[in-house]
């Protein structure tokens, strides 16, 4: 695994002294949009879209987020193309599903926060059987969960996922989103050509970064063309995949510097880890292994039993867990940015803002307790009941939530 070397990786970025530190749960400006607070509930996807519609059971999980406090939700995961789904019923930019998207992004604007849409394609990452097409990728290799091969993206194909991302760019504000976020993580189509473990490519996507990077700038300047200064673009990248060989801190930094100087995005969440081959790594704390199991299909079912804990992976879980690579990147660039991972309470967040970063987002803790930024606002104390089992990534089959509250 790769680890950070430079001597000045743990030491925190502070802003200058004169730089007065925000406050999280005021107002902040995300691009043209206007945030009641600098809390995000970042994008989980939510398994509740049927035939890749809007159902109402999806609009009374961010309206349940919208009424609990948080600045800004972000629905998840709205793909760019027919084979850019991890499930057959994701939600994708058609007209059918317009007034579904206006619907609740009107449900969640009556609560008072701001609503995004999180557009990609999920390339190496997609089920190739649900949706009835190869899954793209930087290469054709065998594709392990889905016992198929990939297809070897061609330019054609990835030009076709650029005006994708512009199209769902231009339909989320006929939706009424306020904001986008482009998937740029977690080995998914623009992370795997990212990737120097996944990207063997000769031609002009493979190769040099200035090459591997090239799908995820040319994505970027996409939107920002289609949408202007109408709506938020944001950008969710990987500053490590978890894998040896793969996209690491180094690169990641220059990336975020490149699309800083493009200037197509309002804000860059920070992740880590890869759904095609260490899924755990952004997680930390418990690998469920049991549970995944029992809602798995056969053979899969089988493999997770037999070999699942070399692919499924524990990581000690530790508040604010991607910030000392994070500092890093908010060294490098001005360019706001959001901190994601293990960001529980209001000392947490207090934390990111004294270290330069503008927004946080938080996933696990909202699924425990949707009203938790209310209750932190009205005693800033308080601490999340979640413990980090991440048997919430187990329902998603069935409809995201906290296994251990009872459903409504």
């Amino acid at each position: 695994m790769n680890h950070p070397t430079r001597p000045w990786g743990d030491e925190p970025s502070h802003p200058p002294e004169t730089a007065r530190v925000p406050d999280v749960l005021a107002p902040a400006k995300l691009g043209p949009v206007t945030l009641r607070n600098r809390i995000v509930k970042a994008a989980t996807y939510e398994g509740l879209s049927r035939k890749s519609l809007v159902t109402d059971e999806l609009i009374e999980f961010h309206v349940r987020h919208a009424a609990g406090g948080v600045g800004m939700t972000t629905v998840a995961y709205c793909a760019v193309a027919p084979d850019g789904r991890t499930d057959r019923k994701q939600l994708l930019w058609t007209d059918d599903a317009l007034p579904g998207m206006r619907k609740l992004t009107d449900a969640v604007h009556a609560e008072g926060a701001a609503v995004a849409a999180q557009i990609g394609h999920a390339g190496p990452v997609a089920n190739p059987k649900g949706n009835g097409a190869p899954a793209l990728a930087p290469g054709r290799h065998f594709h392990a969960t889905t016992t198929s091969f990939t297809k070897a993206a061609t330019r054609a194909d990835l030009d076709r996922v650029v005006q994708g991302h512009a199209h769902a760019g231009r339909m989320a504000i006929e939706a009424g989103f306020d904001a986008v976020e482009i998937h740029l993580g977690h080995n998914y189509l623009a992370s795997s050509f990212l990737s120097p473990k996944i990207n063997h490519r000769k031609d002009g996507y493979g190769g040099s970064l200035a090459n591997r990077a090239r799908l995820s700038r040319d994505i970027a300047r996409a939107v920002r063309d289609a949408v202007g200064d109408r709506i938020a673009i944001t950008a969710k990248l990987n500053m490590d995949d978890g894998v040896p060989g793969g996209f690491w801190l180094d690169e990641a930094i220059q990336v975020a510097r490149w699309l800083e100087a493009d200037g197509s995005l309002d804000a860059l969440e920070l992740t880590a880890g890869s759904s095609l081959l260490n899924p755990m790594y952004l997680f930390k704390g418990d690998a469920p292994l049991r549970e995944f199991a029992a809602v798995m299909p056969q053979p899969l079912k089988l493999g997770v039993k037999l070999v699942g804990r070399r692919f499924l992976r524990e990581y000690p879980y530790e508040d604010l867990y991607l910030l000392r690579d994070a500092r890093q990147i908010r060294a490098a660039v001005k360019l706001p940015l959001i901190l994601l991972g293990g960001v529980t309470d209001k000392a947490g967040m207090d934390t990111a803002m004294a270290e330069g970063f503008q927004f946080v987002a938080m996933a696990r803790a909202l699924l425990r307790e949707p009203d938790l930024i209310n209750r932190i606002k009205d005693a800033p104390d308080t601490k999340s009941l979640c413990i980090h089992c991440n048997k919430c990534m187990t329902a998603i089959y069935g409809g995201t939530r906290c296994v251990l509250v009872q459903p409504v």
